[in-house]
């Protein structure tokens, strides 16, 4: 398979809000499967909400989170997709992503790098994961990989950075580039500030050329929290260039953006970086 169909969605989420948050993820992966798309990432914590705060660890909310994820399962048939939960393992919280195929759970990527400046305070809720760790949770009984991953799935290499992951110098993008990743996905939620933009476009591009991958990045979208507006802006690049981008600073409950990727080109490409 050369030609992929890539999608992003933004989420406008709501801390605690379970049903109305999977509701909104639920919309998204059916759009994402009408439209034709093989792979779907989807924002950062969009099971719980991003601005939970000391809800994090109230007792039952990694629980329902691991529900939700559950629940969602069956509409994840006939896609790759990824959703951003809490997950406790070994009496430690952690920001994870899981990613699923088929309606099966592939694993389960944390978060390296936390974002504790300005209003992020991820610190004082999550631990950041050790590079190169790998450890195994159980899900409903079954033993899944759990931490610093590199998942294939019919023969394409995907490949996570988490929000802040992508902002620090040593990005795990580096290290995933040297095994081949064909897809970075970057599910983050990142609030809105002038200039900020233009960043983001730079480490989406940059990203996708250094790497010589795709790179799919999902924001979350509104005022989620109260703290901060979340301004969605989904990225889709490949090969240094942008191929999409959403909208920005909308009303909707979600937005889907969508950009086929030529992964023979960037496979050719990893071959002249001698990755």
């Amino acid at each position: 398979m050369n030609r992929l169909h890539l999608a992003a969605a933004v989420l406008n989420q709501t801390p605690l809000d379970w049903d109305g948050n999977q509701a909104r993820i639920v919309a998204a992966l059916r759009a994402a499967r009408s439209g034709g798309a093989g792979l779907l990432c989807l924002p950062e914590l969009c099971i719980t909400g991003y601005g939970c705060e000391d809800a994090f660890h109230g007792p039952d909310v990694a629980a329902q989170a691991e529900r939700v994820l559950l629940e969602l399962l069956p509409e994840t048939r006939g896609l790759v997709a990824c959703i951003g939960l809490p997950r406790l393992h070994r009496r430690t919280l952690y920001n994870c992503v899981a990613l699923i195929a088929d309606g099966r759970i592939l694993g389960l990527v944390a978060k390296q790098h936390l974002a504790g400046d300005g209003i992020h305070y991820e610190p004082r809720w999550f631990k950041p994961w050790e590079e190169g760790v790998v450890a195994t949770t159980s899900i409903a009984g079954q033993e899944v990989p759990l931490g610093d991953l590199l998942f294939e799935v019919g023969g394409v290499r995907i490949g996570f950075e988490i929000c802040e992951d992508a902002w620090v110098a040593g990005r795990p993008g580096i290290r995933l580039a040297a095994h081949g990743a064909d897809i970075i996905l970057n599910p983050s939620a990142s609030h809105f500030a002038f200039g900020k933009l233009a960043i983001r476009r730079d480490f989406v591009t940059e990203g996708s050329r250094a790497f010589a991958c795709a790179y799919v990045y999902a924001n979350l979208l509104g005022n989620e929290a109260g703290r901060a507006i979340y301004d969605g802006g989904a990225l889709i690049a490949a090969g240094g260039t942008i191929l999409a981008q959403g909208r920005r600073l909308h009303h909707a409950a979600w937005d889907l953006t969508r950009a086929t990727v030529d992964l023979a080109a960037t496979r050719l490409a990893q071959a002249r970086n001698n990755f």
